[in-house]
């Protein structure tokens, strides 16, 4: 299967911030090997001229989801911290569209919740969207199905994600799931 890049194929770059990446508040095992791979894909799209987007997490310091305030989850990519930046070796060129995850009542794991981002790809053409980067089991996985559900053509790009495993198998699962409604895995040899 070759994918062909064109001005209808955008590439969704999840979450790849300090805080998700070692040492980070909140860090995926080995999720600073998304970043080379990561940037090999920037590197082609930007070649293409097609539309490059980052999504990522910028929560209010009061967010729900942290255990602070009585979620699951410890305090991570706080707005304007360092861990909210995104990882130092992250190819992020000018042109790319960075869309923030802010809302303070929900967990908001899918850059299309509460962003109007569906609509602004419909009215620009886009079609297909190539989704890769942390974590494969949340965000990415969540990114992937609403892609789905909002009618694009989505592929998960499994040589460029990683997941944060709470449960040893749930990056496999998510994977699964992501298959099973319509999402085709790929790697970088399958793009051109």
């Amino acid at each position: 299967m070759r994918i062909r890049i064109s001005e209808k194929t955008a590439l969704v770059v999840v979450d790849v911030q300090n805080d998700f990446c070692p040492g980070g508040a909140l860090a995926v095992p080995e999720g600073d090997r998304v970043v080379p791979v990561l940037n090999e894909y920037v590197k082609m799209f930007r070649a293409a001229g097609a539309p490059i987007i980052f999504t990522r997490d910028w929560h209010p310091f009061d967010h729900s989801s942290f255990k602070s305030q009585g979620g699951p989850w410890p305090n991570h990519c706080i707005q304007n911290s360092d861990g909210a930046k995104f990882y130092p070796s992250l190819v992020v060129p000018p042109e790319a569209e960075v869309v923030s995850k802010a809302d303070k009542r929900d967990e908001t794991y899918s850059f299309f919740q509460g962003t109007g981002i569906a609509d602004t790809l419909r009215r620009r053409g886009i079609k297909t969207l190539l989704v890769g980067g942390l974590a494969t089991d949340y965000c990415v996985k969540e990114t992937v199905l609403d892609g789905l559900e909002e009618g694009f053509e989505v592929y998960y790009l499994d040589d460029a994600s990683r997941g944060v495993n709470v449960n040893a198998a749930d990056s496999e699962k998510a994977v699964e799931i992501m298959l099973a409604r319509g999402a085709i895995k790929i790697v970088k040899s399958d793009v051109q």
